[in-house]
């Protein structure tokens, strides 16, 4: 289950309940996962397989909000034989309303805490070849090093475009498809000026270290003026889908 128990996240933040097996009696299950949140929003869940469903309000999370997850799960029936294993209570606390914005035309950053700007960051996003996705973002994992290597997106060491950089600073994971926000020291004469990465968006790594130091997993990161739009569930995508299609991926809804 995220979050963690006792973790504070940010306004982005899904609940997101992986389970090792399929689940066949959705309904049964979801009747029994509850999110009691103070103070209270309108919320639901979405299966987005047989293994995994998420939980998000309507609106983001307002700063400050405490979190119940409660899951009654022991002995129930998933199907084909196979029961739930474990009950779960897990409390967790949504931080201050980090968010930030890249445009990517404009190669800019903008950090703002509960509507307020903070900074403003030169950046560099992907170029022609390999657009920066426009869409919402929340920040799935953080590195304060990471190696990069293009082979786990797809790109075969013989591609021109391939690459293998090791010990990357302050990274910060906002798609399954290898986004990072990361320190690019490589770029630094670029950045603010012209995109250049294979995708990710890089800064200098003074800039990189502030924002790292700034951010809690599940904070927004929105993208915007990019031709290239965000694949369905290439990361935590759930604020990119309508709300009136979001309870449609409730097994209650189904039955209703």
């Amino acid at each position: 289950v995220a979050p963690l128990q006792g973790e504070t996240v940010g306004v982005g933040m899904p609940v997101i309940v992986t389970f090792d097996v399929p689940v066949k009696n959705r309904a049964l299950f979801e009747r029994n996962m509850s999110v009691q949140a103070t103070p209270a929003v309108e919320g639901s869940w979405d299966w987005f397989s047989e293994r995994e469903v998420h939980f998000r309000p309507q609106h983001f999370w307002k700063a400050g909000t405490k979190v119940k997850v409660v899951l009654r799960l022991n002995g129930l029936p998933a199907g084909n034989g196979i029961y739930g294993q474990q009950d779960q209570v897990i409390d967790f606390n949504i931080g201050r309303a980090a968010i930030s914005t890249v445009d990517v035309r404009s190669h800019q950053l903008t950090y703002t805490v509960d509507g307020k700007k903070v900074r403003t960051i030169p950046v560099s996003s992907g170029d022609a070849q390999h657009q920066s996705r426009e869409g919402t973002k929340i920040i799935m994992e953080k590195f304060s090093k990471v190696d990069m290597d293009a082979a786990t997106t797809g790109i075969d060491s013989t591609d021109p475009g391939y690459y293998n950089i090791k010990d990357v600073r302050w990274a910060m994971r906002i798609t399954n498809s290898g986004e990072f926000l990361h320190a690019a020291p490589w770029t630094d004469a670029k950045q603010g000026h012209v995109n250049a990465s294979h995708g990710c968006t890089g800064m200098s790594t003074a800039n990189a270290d502030w924002l790292y130091h700034h951010s809690r997993r599940g904070d927004v990161v929105k993208f915007i003026h990019s031709p290239r739009p965000l694949e369905d569930r290439n990361g935590w995508t759930d604020w990119n889908v309508k709300w009136s299609k979001w309870i449609e991926g409730s097994a209650l809804s189904k039955l209703a």
